[in-house]
Parts: C-alpha cells; structure tokens; sequence
C-alpha cells in the first residue's frame, strides 16, 4: 500500500496532511514530523497484512523564483 503524505512548514510548525487520506500531523522539526508521519499512518489504518509504502511530498518556496514561461 502506498500513502501519499505532503509536508509543508506553515510559519510555525513543519505540518503533514494525507492525500485522499485522513491523516494529519504536526512537529516542531523535520525529524519529529517523520516520527509523527509514521506514527499517525500506522494509527490510522491499524493492523494489516499489507506493507505499507510511505512517500512524502515537500511543499518548497524558493525567494525570488520565477515560473518559467512556456
């Protein structure tokens, strides 16, 4: 089973949401926020047979960028 998670630091805490999942997490480092990530995804689908497969995708803002124009 593979869980999409995104990231994002929202000024104060670096966050998790699922996506086309109910999870949701908070941390106030990186570290914290993968053991927080792990720790939420095994609460919310319990015991299984299955592997699960945890993929994080990072919300990035970088100063300054530009969108390339196409």
């Amino acid at each position: 089973m593979l869980v999409k998670i995104e990231t994002y630091f929202d000024g104060e805490f670096w966050c998790a949401r699922g996506i086309g999942e109910d999870i949701f997490t908070q941390a106030n480092t990186l570290d914290e926020l993968y053991q927080n990530i792990s720790e939420a995804v095994s609460v919310h689908y319990g015991e299984t047979d299955e592997p699960i497969t945890i993929l994080t995708l990072s919300e990035v803002k970088l100063a300054g960028a530009k969108a390339p124009i196409s």
